[in-house]
């Protein structure tokens, strides 16, 4: 009906028309056949934020805002002065990128998907909270469009795919019947235990790290102990773990020594 929830009761009169009922009734066969209702409304609220999202990005989830905080905290402990940047790893909607810019003004943002259909939402993301002019959107494999190095990060920050190919069965099937399987499955581990683009992360993020800088993930349940040994061994250190609102290790932080 185009009307806020308020109107529903100051205007409890006004009769629903014959094209709101039928456009009513479409929207909840899109649901029956579990498409998620952020696809169906086009937006999704993502830390006190509006975004726009499609089928072409992972709906935002409320675990990855503690990725968004911990960036904040990092950046504000580097203290004022200068520009930080910040590097978002397959950005999808744009929402750690997005959001981490209207929160902190002295911060400048590269974020990379692999998908420019993505890039396109991510975009109208950044356009929509009147920070385009602080995040620039490049498309490639993770670190693949900043090759050679020709900048340095205060940090990177990724919400990976880290679902194993044989957990794909389990999952609701709004997740796997509608969201893009690029952004949830693991597509870089030969073993298929979903750390292949943690590997990735630790192998090459020393590159791209400024002294003391930090990479910020979030972690499927269970791997928080995997991906801070992976990180380990790949050169960073002063690792540490972030609970999400359900007491899961949900975000790993490891700095640059």
């Amino acid at each position: 009906m185009g009307v806020r929830r308020i109107d529903l009761y100051t205007g409890y009169q006004n009769l629903v028309e014959r094209d709101e009922r039928a456009r009513l009734r479409e929207l909840i066969r899109r649901r029956a056949r579990r498409e998620p209702v952020a696809y169906i409304l086009g937006e999704k609220e993502f830390f006190s934020l509006s975004f726009r999202v499609s089928p072409a990005v992972l709906i935002p989830r409320p675990e990855t805002e503690h990725v968004v905080e911990a960036c904040l905290d990092l950046l504000r402990a580097a203290g004022g002065g200068s520009v930080h940047r910040l590097l978002d790893l397959g950005t999808g909607s744009g929402n750690i990128a997005v959001a981490v810019a209207v929160h902190e003004s002295a911060c400048a943002v590269d974020a990379v998907d692999i998908s420019e259909d993505a890039l396109e939402v991510a975009r109208e993301n950044a356009r929509r909270h009147a920070v385009a002019d602080r995040v620039r959107f490049l498309r490639g494999d993770l670190f693949e469009p900043l090759v050679p190095p020709s900048r340095v990060y205060r940090i990177i920050a990724c919400n990976p795919p880290y679902v194993r190919p044989g957990e794909m069965s389990s999952l609701m099937d709004d997740v796997r019947l509608h969201e893009p399987r690029l952004a949830l499955l693991d597509s870089k581990s030969a073993a298929g235990d979903g750390l292949g683009f943690y590997r990735e992360l630790a192998e090459r993020s020393c590159s791209f790290l400024t002294g003391g800088g930090a990479v910020v993930v979030e972690v499927g349940t269970g791997q928080a102990e995997a991906v801070r040994s992976i990180f380990r061994s790949g050169g960073l250190g002063d690792c540490r773990t972030i609970r999400d609102y359900g007491g899961t290790e949900r975000v790993v932080v490891a700095a640059r020594g």
